[in-house]
């Protein structure tokens, strides 16, 4: 009997928000794989790849609080994050690209 590994989790971008504070917010939404944790998410790296296949790093600030604070039950329940970036590369994610995660 073999075992698989979990799939990494990857996520679509659902919208891309300017932060009023510097940075911006990225709406993600579960494509496949297990749901990060908040403390995979905060913090971590992620790898965001255009439609076009291109990539670029993105480094997840925290989250955006206007939904109420994320959990991981509500992660895990919903399979939607709002995260706040800084990186200048986040201003070019927009809807269509695609954010993995580690694991």
């Amino acid at each position: 009997m073999t075992t698989s590994a979990p799939a990494k989790a990857s996520y679509r971008v659902i919208d891309n928000y300017d932060h009023p504070h510097g940075g911006c917010i990225l709406r993600l939404r579960l494509n496949r794989g297990e749901a990060l944790t908040v403390k995979e998410l905060k913090g971590g790296t992620m790898v965001a790849t255009a439609p076009d296949g291109s990539e670029s790093s993105i480094r997840v600030e925290g989250f955006a609080l206007f939904g109420g604070k994320p959990g991981n039950a509500r992660l895990a329940r919903t399979g939607r994050a709002d995260v706040h970036v800084r990186d200048a590369a986040a201003r070019d994610v927009g809807p269509g690209w695609t954010l993995a995660g580690p694991g």
